[in-house]
């Protein structure tokens, strides 16, 4: 159960407590619908009503319920924690590892590992999901509230996400691929580019070297469309290595391709604080070039595009 506590700034004298309380602690309808049902949300230790006028001074205490949770089977394997507070998780998945559990696979799941890690009735809410080839970094919110404010910054300029990926042939330069992304009309998970159904996609890359026919790139998302690097790499002749739905698999890369999620910056949900984390190339892609890696993997990405 999360609780926020905030003393009344001399610029909200006069406001009702309901503006305030939607607008300054950025709390959902729902959120505070449920906070005045059941009690939940109090001005100075009293009740609350919504047109309440609020003074200079006044401390607002909103007890935000916990979700219920689903059930899941506890799994005792490893869990990466890069990050966390009592609101925020970063996680760094390996690969082959899928993200959340389902019908089809209960078990064997990063959920399921963190079901483990923190109880049952822990609640988890992956912000970036990745695919199960895909490694790095990924955002959880532990709480609906942290949850409800981080998606509304998702895909914008303050979420900031860059992948390395180990390509195949020699991609050169920098730039942006813009192409609409749909999904294929005769298959269950599987994207192509489709300008006539399409959503609008955007992916900037930067070429940072070459080796034994591949090429590590780093990438940026200005969107977020299910398998968007992969489709869009693959639509400029340089798919993904090892990946085996848009490109051809790999024996060195087994259950996975050569795609990871090294940087990921966003402002904390309540207290607007930077939280900025990497992860470096793993092992295995670092394997598939020949020479360069080390270099590459320590460049930086000054001139990527932002993200409009």
């Amino acid at each position: 159960m999360r609780t926020l506590e905030i003393t009344v700034p001399r610029e909200a004298e006069g406001r009702k407590l309901k503006y305030f309380v939607r607008g300054d602690m950025g709390i959902s309808y729902h959120q505070y619908s449920a906070l005045k049902r059941e009690g939940g949300l109090t001005r100075n230790g009293a009740p609350v009503r919504a047109n309440d006028i609020l003074h200079c001074g006044d401390v607002l205490r909103a007890v935000l319920p916990d979700a219920a949770a689903k059930p899941v089977l506890p799994e005792d394997k490893p869990v990466a924690v890069v990050y966390e507070d009592e609101d925020v998780l970063v996680l760094d998945k390996p690969a082959p590892l899928a993200c959340q559990c389902s019908p089809k696979q209960p078990g064997g799941t990063l959920e399921n590992r963190l079901a483990h890690l923190y109880g049952t009735n822990f609640v988890f809410r992956p912000l970036n999901r990745l695919d199960k080839g895909t490694s790095g970094l990924m955002a959880a919110a532990k709480n609906a509230h942290a949850c409800q404010r981080l998606q509304r910054l998702l895909h914008t300029p303050d979420f900031r996400r860059e992948y390395l990926a180990v390509v195949e042939g020699t991609l050169e330069g920098d730039g942006t691929i813009d192409l609409p992304i749909a999904k294929e009309e005769t298959a269950t998970v599987r994207r192509t580019i489709d300008f006539l159904h399409g959503q609008r996609a955007v992916t900037h890359y930067r070429a940072l070297t070459h080796a034994g026919g591949y090429t590590l790139a780093r990438l940026s998302l200005e969107t977020g469309r299910t398998h968007q690097i992969r489709v869009h790499m693959a639509a400029v002749g340089h798919p993904v290595a090892g990946d085996f739905l848009y490109g051809r698999e790999l024996d060195a890369l087994p259950g996975r391709f050569a795609l990871h999620s090294t940087l990921i910056r966003f402002p904390h949900p309540i207290t607007g604080a930077e939280i900025l984390r990497e992860s470096p190339l793993p092992d295995m892609l670092a394997a598939l070039l020949r020479e360069g890696t080390h270099a590459a993997q320590e460049s930086v990405f000054p001139n990527l595009p932002e993200i409009s």
